[in-house]
């Protein structure tokens, strides 16, 4: 089943996940006891992200360094459809246009269609030090509009080899929105207007980044309907459980923090009250997004389902 349909079917507000695949080479039963701890909320759908190639460089013993090309967590796809069948449950694949060619890309969705996985997530990914190359010829997709754009185009039965006669795909097209701008565009309402031209694209549903004030999503998406953005847009929520948040967050993620959330943490004893602090203050969010009825909650969990499996139980979902 579809998110869109989830998304429109649904009496109350609906509550998703997302989670990461494993370190490269680890086994996938640590992701599978997070799944078994999150279904007992009956998640409609849960998201598994990807992650490009990137480099770094390891220094030798004799001093000096070479350049090593790795895919930290490689496996979205079939962790993806394990999860789907093991679980009973719709899977969210993210796919990147950073790290992977247009053909790599038409390849991914030809395996999730036959897969029976129904729901992507378009995203350009973040700029890393490793610059694929590419062969003369291969494409990409500059930014996740194009994404957006090619899994569109399946959905019609437009391929990249225009002789092949293809069956259509039946893509459900998940995007993501920054309420506080992505930091490389110049302005909200320019950033918004890119996102219009996403759903414009074909992009059924908008997931925003995470967000630590309710006031910032509510005036975003005030924002996106006066610009024409009707679809559904889904806030993000990620507990903060550690004072590393306060600066690992804003830096990778572009996000901020509300002044009474920085002054409780930082004044806190210990990690434990930190999670104490930053559990009680997702709590009041979450409250305020159910009764405002946005359509959905997403968490962004990753690894750490004991902190929002504890959120969600206080309060009685």
């Amino acid at each position: 089943m579809k998110v869109i349909e989830f998304l429109n079917n649904a009496k109350d507000p609906l509550i998703s996940f997302e989670i990461i695949p494993p370190d490269r080479g680890r086994s996938a039963d640590v992701i599978y006891r997070i799944v078994e701890e999150l279904m007992v909320f009956k998640p409609p759908f849960i998201d598994v992200t990807s992650h490009a190639a990137d480099a770094k460089y390891v220094e030798q013993a004799d001093g000096s360094f070479s350049r090593k090309i790795t895919r930290k967590r490689p496996g979205t796809i079939g962790l993806s459809a394990a999860i789907k069948y093991r679980y009973k449950v719709e899977t969210v694949v993210h796919l990147l246009c950073t790290g992977f060619t247009r053909e790599e890309t038409e390849d991914a969705l030809v395996e999730l269609n036959y897969l029976g996985i129904e729901n992507v997530m378009a995203l350009r990914g973040d700029i890393s030090d490793y610059k694929k190359s590419i062969q003369p010829n291969r494409t990409v997709n500059a930014y996740a509009v194009d994404l957006v754009s090619q899994i569109s185009h399946m959905n019609q039965g437009l391929f990249l080899d225009d002789e092949l006669e293809a069956d259509r795909t039946d893509f459900c097209i998940g995007v993501a929105a920054y309420p506080e701008k992505h930091d490389e565009a110049p302005s909200l309402d320019a950033d918004i207007r890119y996102l219009k031209q996403k759903v414009d694209a074909g992009a059924d549903y908008i997931v925003t980044q995470m967000i630590f004030d309710n006031r910032k999503y509510f005036r975003f998406v005030e924002q996106c309907r006066a610009a024409g953005v009707q679809v559904p847009i889904i806030p993000g929520i990620k507990l903060l459980t550690s004072r590393n948040h306060l600066s690992s967050l804003p830096r990778h993620f572009n996000v901020s923090f509300p002044d009474d959330l920085v002054r409780n943490v930082l004044d806190a004893k210990d990690d434990a009250e930190v999670k104490e602090i930053g559990g009680a203050f997702a709590r009041k969010q979450v409250e305020e997004l159910l009764n405002a009825r946005v359509p959905c909650i997403h968490f962004y969990v990753m690894q750490q389902a004991k902190t929002v499996k504890k959120l969600i139980q206080g309060l009685g979902i």
